[in-house]
């Protein structure tokens, strides 16, 4: 059966008429399946975790929404080996979407589902912080500069505006630059774990303990983009079983600016401030709280936190 969560808010009432198309569609392709619309902050969770313990061995579901409404539901599944996954995005941003591929055409979205008989099996993210609050990520978490952004567009009225002409991913990029030189700088240790197999099966762990002073943000990726498609770090995969870290730090925030052509198309790799790397896992404590995201829904003010990667878990239908 497909069961479909719908966000209407999404797009700035775009997702109304995206849902519109797709029940069209679904009747007229004679589909069996059930549609259940969010009311309310929280509600995708509620229906996910609803739906994800239905006694049935087939549960396909998909969301109608933007990477909020994704990673509400991603939070409401209680068990993923029961689930396959589908989105047809109707948000600003769309970075899962973007990652996996999928067309924001919402034609050319559903008919990737119906015709999807394997998909691909990726990986999740996991934050944890310092008194046990546990959030999936299926784009990326960060702390800092990215964070205090994603905080800040979640009632955004910039964001409104540029939704309103279609072109709502900018707002990450205004909110960036207007948040940039007003933000404190933070002193963080961490430690960074990386695993390896030798050709005889046998794992080994290695763990780097690094200061970054003067951190502007650190971001663990779980896909190559966030931001409405800034690529953070283009090496990043959902496949590969490792979060990819994109970090900035001990070099002055007006010089960041100046760098920021280069984050946004990706060439950022190997310039000076900048550390992009491949881990299992990492550990942080910062010298004071900071802006925590998961798919850029706001978390809470943190000092230590804990980030690790679930390998394959999700099965994504494209």
């Amino acid at each position: 059966m497909f069961y479909f969560i719908v966000n209407y808010t999404g797009g700035s009432g775009k997702a109304r008429k995206t849902w519109n198309r797709v029940h069209f569609l679904l009747k007229e392709k004679e589909i069996d399946y059930k549609a259940y619309v969010t009311k309310r902050p929280g509600h995708a969770g509620e229906l996910a975790k609803r739906i994800s313990e239905l006694p049935e061995d087939d549960i396909r579901l998909i969301v109608v929404g933007g990477d909020g409404t994704i990673n509400e539901v991603l939070n409401g599944i209680s068990d993923f080996s029961r689930i396959r996954f589908g989105v047809i995005p109707t948000g600003s941003g769309n970075d899962f979407a973007r990652g996996m591929g999928i067309p924001k055409d919402p034609d050319k979205a559903l008919d990737i589902i119906l015709a999807s008989v394997v998909g691909r099996n990726i990986d999740i993210g996991e934050v944890i912080t310092g008194n046990g609050v546990r959030r999936y990520f299926g784009i990326s978490s960060g702390i800092g500069l990215d964070a205090i952004v994603c905080k800040k567009n979640l009632d955004s009225k910039v964001k409104k505006f540029l939704n309103k002409l279609g072109i709502g991913s900018l707002s990450y990029i205004v909110l960036t630059l207007t948040t940039l030189f007003s933000m404190e700088t933070y002193d963080v240790k961490v430690k960074l774990k990386t695993s390896d197999i030798s050709g005889d099966g046998i794992k080994s762990d290695t763990i780097e303990e690094e200061t970054y002073n003067k951190l502007i943000f650190l971001a663990a990726m779980n896909f190559f983009a966030e931001g409405g498609g800034v690529p953070m770090n283009p090496n990043a995969s959902p496949e590969d079983g490792k979060l990819s870290v994109c970090a900035v730090s001990g070099i002055p925030k007006w010089k960041t600016f100046f760098m920021l052509p280069l984050l946004t198309k990706g060439k950022h790799e190997g310039k000076k401030g900048f550390l992009l790397k491949d881990v299992d896992g990492l550990v942080f404590d910062a010298d004071r709280p900071m802006v925590l995201h998961a798919d850029g829904e706001y978390i809470g003010d943190e000092t230590h936190i804990e980030m690790r990667v679930l390998r394959g878990v999700l099965s994504v239908m494209v």
